[in-house]
Order: C-alpha cells, then structure tokens, then sequence
C-alpha cells in the first residue's frame, strides 16, 4: 500500500509540473503573440501556430496521466479535487494557446495594413493586463495562493474595460477611414481573444480555490462561448 501511495504522490508531483510548465509557455506567449501582432512578424506568426501542436501533446499527455491516476488511484477529499481540477485547467491552458494562435492567425490576415498610434496602444495595453492576469493566475497554481487567485476576478476588469476602449476606437477609426473593414473585423476578434486569455486566467485561479477551499466560483467561459471565439478564426484561411 506504502508503495502505491509513493506512485500517487510521484503522479501527482508529475501533474503539478506539467501543469505549471504549459502554464509558464502561455505567460511567454501572450506578450510573444502581441509583438508579432504590432511588428506583422510573419515567420514568427507562423512558428507560433506550428508550435501549436506541442502544447496539444503536452496538453494530451498530462490528460492520460490525470486519467491513469483517477482510475488506478481513487484519489479522495483533497486529492481528488487537485487532480480533476487539474484535468479542467489544462483545458482552459490549451484553448489560450489556441487564442494566442488566433492573434497569430488575425496578424496575417492584416498584414500590410498600418494601425493608427492609439489602436497599437491599445493593443499594447491589452496583451500586457493578459500576460499580468495569466502569470497571477499559473502563481497562484504554483504556490496555492488562495488570495491573489480570489483578486483575480477584480483585476480582469481591467481588461474587460480596455476589451471596450479598443472596440470603441476601432469604431473611430473605421468611421475616420483609418482602417478599412476587414483589419476593423480582425482587430474586433483580436480584442475578443485578449477578453478570453483574460477569462481563462480567472477560470484558473478559481480553480485554486476549488482545490484549496473546496469552493468553486462561477467560470467565465461556457462551451457556447467557446464556439464563437475559435470559430471565426479557424475558419479556412486563404493565407495558409
């Protein structure tokens, strides 16, 4: 039995890793993502959505061993809510990948065209409040900060209203003819994006306290919702 439990808590450590290692890539990639969004970095557009695929592994790989430990170790109470929350986060962290790839995605599609100064500021603003809402979010994981996760949901109104001031000068600027439609539309779905990383961050860290206090607050992404921020984006892309 003593050696079962070791394999338990080996498995366990081995999640915890996993998890914080996807969970660092996505800090590195927002701010990644929003650079080739300003500098129209096409290679480096394109290495980021190729890379796409070994998140899916990694992401695939923690979710076999989450399901190997649910079904060989019957983790109970405290346990059992740190691996299958484990299962729910690696989740939320595979579909911000995917929304870093779809900024990637909308950079291309955009590309040649010139932002005015204030779109890039807003720009600029919204991947930095989404990098500082995602670390908070996978060091509250980390270190099981049950309070800076709980000031999460606070703090993601930042972003929320940035989400609106860049809305509302995309809409300034396509009335001023700064901006033809179609970089307006991809730059609406960029600022859609950013508002998701946000919501997943919060996810995460509510998913903290469900480990920590057995409490889990509301989530901000319901499937519904999933389906109309990766649709437009994935649809076939004439670029590819």
């Amino acid at each position: 039995m003593n050696d079962v439990r070791a394999r338990f808590h080996e498995d366990l450590e081995h999640i915890r890793k996993q998890v914080s290692t996807i969970g660092a890539y996505i800090v590195e990639l927002i701010p990644r993502v929003t650079d080739i969004m300003l500098s129209s970095d096409l290679q480096s557009a394109e290495e980021v959505i190729k890379g796409d695929a070994m998140i899916d592994a990694r992401v695939l790989e923690t979710e076999e061993l989450i399901l190997k430990v649910l079904a060989l170790q019957s983790p109970v109470a405290g346990d059992l809510r740190e691996v299958t929350s484990a299962l729910k986060i690696i989740a939320d962290m595979e579909r911000s990948a995917d929304l870093a790839c779809n900024i990637c995605k909308a950079a291309r599609r955009i590309h040649g065209y010139e932002m005015d100064p204030k779109l890039r500021g807003l720009v600029q603003k919204l991947g930095d409040q989404a990098t500082k809402e995602y670390r908070k979010a996978v060091d509250s994981f980390v270190h099981r900060d049950v309070m800076e996760s709980a000031a999460l949901g606070d703090i993601d109104e930042l972003l929320d209203d940035l989400h609106r001031q860049f809305l509302q000068q995309i809409i300034e600027s396509h009335a001023a003819q700064a901006i033809d439609l179609q970089v307006a539309v991809q730059l609406t779905l960029v600022a859609r994006f950013y508002e998701r990383l946000g919501d997943h961050a919060v996810n995460l860290a509510n998913r903290v306290r469900f480990i920590e206090e057995g409490h889990l607050p509301d989530l901000h992404v319901s499937h519904r919702e999933l389906e109309e921020e990766v649709g437009p984006a994935t649809a076939p892309d004439s670029s590819t």
